[in-house]
Order: structure tokens, then C-alpha cells, then sequence
């Protein structure tokens, strides 16, 4: 397929072309041009081309937990072991689970999301679970499994080793799913993290998400939260609200980013997180929307939001195209896969925006645009591996 007449937001700088034509062959993007030669092409006046979303931090799995719980701690609303969220997955049916699953994703496709990364509870039986929601659905994912096995603060001082059953019992889950999401540092020791680190696949970790959290891991360890996380060789880290000056130091030289999700954090009352101190600190970051129990899956509102709260806590302009490749490419280059971008020999994921839409025209700053006045209404359509999943141009 050749699209013609179309702009493009092209290569990892976001580069704004104001007509060309690119070619999709194979489920991926070919060479751009300036002329149209050979091939089905399919005329794109009016419509911008723009990388699919990366959504990099979800929990599918409360999906039927939907603002269920809006008072209460942090860990009364989604702690592992005790938190109401547990309670509600446990008490639901499979088949609930995995239809609102579904839903969750279908949302995601219409507000321009093809990937999306989740952390998923409920072991084996969690995994097979959204493999079965996924199943009729395009949307690309990265499933992290997890071993539903937590440790008290005892077991944590006595360095407790994960037992030969539970080492079984990961193997089994790793087999089905693309790599491991690991609760926090807080509910493991130190001989199981490091344990964790052999896994072969993805490895992913939340810490420093609240103040609590962070001051648990120096009551009982000695060491902060970031730190003993890092004992799993993550590939990134999630939250990192409330890391030190030295822990970003850190996770800039031993992970590939942070992924951040401001309004989950910010509907749980713990804070912002602050991207530009990571930045400077040498860190990529990508964005994530997290539970869908708190927050909506929608990348477009975690832009927008995160635009202007940061410039209102720094009081000093930021770059609306570092919040959107935060939400595109810096999910790609984390999760070291071509998606993220439009460019040669990547996966020819996108959205179309309509560049007359009410809320858009006249365009003056397509990032901006973007950033924060697209809804999925001026979404004409949704593309992924070359093949329209959603709408029509």
C-alpha cells in the first residue's frame, strides 16, 4: 500500500513533513517520498500521519474494577497482597475479567494506542487469561507475568530464598507471556530479586511510586527502594515519582528508562512525577496510563495533563514534542522494538489525524496540536502493521 498527499510525523525527532507519500510493505514502513510510482496507493489529502501510541504502564486486569474505590491509602486501593482490588479479581468470574479486558483494549485502539504494556497478576492463570482477551483483538501487546508470591518484612531481613516450587512455577508463567513484572522491591528479597534478574525476557519493576513505599524500604533494608530494584537488572523502571537525586543517577546508567503515569498518580494523591528532573538526570522516559481501576487508558489526556502540570510546577515552557515522544518513540527505544516511529524497516503502526477536525484547524504546531487538543474524535483512523484495525481513510 502507498499512501500519497499525506503528512507525516516522521523519524524519532518527530519531524513535521507537510505532504509526501511512504510506502507499507511487509507490515512495515518503506522509504518516504515525494513522488508516487508503483503500487495501490491510497490518497491521504488532509490527514496527518501520526506514530502509534506506546502505551508502556497498564493493569487491564481491574478493568471491571472501574472507580470502585475512590477513598482510602494507596494500599488499601491496590496493594498485592491486601489492597480492594485483590479482593474484586478474586471475587469476579474469569469470563467478566476477560470481556471488560477486551473493552479496555478497544478503548485503546480508538485513541490511537497499537501497543501496550501490562503487567499482569493472577500468575498462570492471569496470563492465559488476557491471551484469551487479546485473542480477537489487533492491538499489539507486551504481556509481563508475575508469580503471585510476596514476602513479609521478616523473610526480607532474613534474605529468604523463592522456594523450588515457586522457581517451577515462574518458569511456567515466563513460557507464556513476554517477560516479568515484578510488584515492587518492597515484597521481595534481595535473594529473590537477584533471582529474578536470570530471566531472560523483559524485566520491569514499579519503585519509588510513595513517599510510604520509600520510606518502608529504608526502615526495613537500609537501602533505598530504587536500589534494592535494581537487584532485578531491569530493563525499566515504573513510577519513580519520589526517587532521589542518586537513584535517577542510577537508573540512568543501569536501565534503558523510566516509564511515568501522571494521572494514576495523581488520582492516588501521590504526587507528580517529575520528568524533567529524569531527563536531566540522563534517563529516557515514556509515558504509561496504569490501572484501569483509577485512570483511563487514554494517552492523549496523559499528554495533555502532563504538559500542563509540569509547566505549571516548573513554571517554564515545555516542549510539546518531548511529551509526545515520550509517548511514541521513547516506548520503542525502552522496549528495544521498532514501533514507536515512521520511519524505513519500522512496524507500520499509526493514526490518522483529520487536520480539519473542529478542535484542530488551522494547525500552527502540529506537536502542540497533538499534545493537547486531540481527541478521538479527530481520529479518522487506527493502523497497524499496515492493515487499518479501526476506521477508514
Amino acid at each position: 500500500m502507498l499512501l500519497k498527499n499525506i503528512s507525516i510525523l516522521y523519524g524519532k525527532d518527530l519531524k513535521y513533513v507537510p505532504s509526501a507519500s511512504i510506502q507499507i510493505t511487509n507490515q512495515k514502513f518503506g522509504k518516504m517520498t515525494s513522488s508516487v510510482s508503483g503500487g495501490k496507493a491510497v490518497d491521504c489529502e488532509g490527514l496527518l500521519l501520526v506514530p502509534g501510541f506506546v502505551n508502556m504502564h497498564t493493569h487491564i486486569g481491574d478493568s471491571i474494577a472501574k472507580d470502585a474505590v475512590l477513598s482510602g491509602t494507596v494500599d488499601s486501593k491496590i496493594h498485592p497482597i491486601f489492597g480492594a482490588k485483590q479482593r474484586i479479581l478474586k471475587n469476579s468470574m474469569p469470563e467478566h475479567l476477560a470481556s471488560f479486558m477486551k473493552n479496555t483494549c478497544y478503548s485503546m485502539l480508538k485513541k490511537g494506542i497499537t501497543t501496550f504494556v501490562d503487567f499482569r497478576e493472577g500468575g498462570l492463570e492471569g496470563v492465559h487469561l488476557i491471551k484469551k482477551a487479546l485473542s480477537t483483538m489487533p492491538i499489539r501487546s507486551v504481556v509481563l507475568g508475575r508469580l503471585e508470591y510476596y514476602q513479609d518484612k521478616d523473610q526480607i531481613r532474613k534474605n529468604t530464598p523463592l522456594r523450588t516450587n515457586d522457581k517451577k512455577t515462574l518458569t511456567k508463567i515466563l513460557r507464556h507471556c513476554d517477560g516479568l513484572g515484578v510488584s515492587g522491591a518492597n515484597e521481595n528479597s534481595d535473594s529473590v530479586l537477584q533471582y529474578y534478574s536470570k530471566t531472560g525476557k523483559i524485566r520491569a519493576i514499579h519503585s519509588s511510586e510513595t513517599t510510604q513505599s520509600v520510606r518502608v524500604s529504608k526502615m526495613v533494608t537500609g537501602r533505598s527502594e530504587t536500589e534494592r530494584a535494581l537487584a532485578i537488572k531491569p530493563h525499566f523502571l515504573v513510577h519513580m515519582t519520589f526517587a532521589s537525586n542518586s537513584d535517577l543517577a542510577l537508573a540512568a546508567k543501569k536501565t534503558r528508562g523510566i516509564v511515568i503515569c501522571p494521572r494514576a498518580n495523581a488520582a492516588l494523591a501521590e504526587g507528580i512525577p517529575d520528568f524533567m528532573k529524569m531527563r536531566n538526570a540522563g534517563c529516557t522516559v515514556a509515558i504509561g496510563t496504569d490501572n484501569v481501576m483509577v485512570n483511563s487508558p487514554d494517552m492523549l489526556k496523559e499528554m495533555d495533563y502532563l504538559w500542563k502540570v509540569t509547566m505549571g510546577t516548573h513554571r517554564t515552557g515545555v516542549d510539546p514534542k518531548e511529551i509526545l515522544k515520550m509517548a511514541t518513540v521513547n516506548g520503542g527505544i525502552i522496549l528495544g522494538k521498532k514501533i514507536g516511529s515512521v520511519e524505513e524497516g519500522y512496524l507500520a503502526d499509526g493514526f490518522f489525524i483529520d487536520k480539519h477536525a473542529v478542535d484542530l484547524e488551522p494547525i500552527h504546531n502540529p506537536h502542540a496540536s497533538l499534545v493537547h487538543r486531540v481527541t478521538e474524535h479527530a481520529i479518522r483512523a487506527v493502523m497497524i502493521g499496515g492493515q487499518i484495525v479501526h476506521g477508514k481513510i
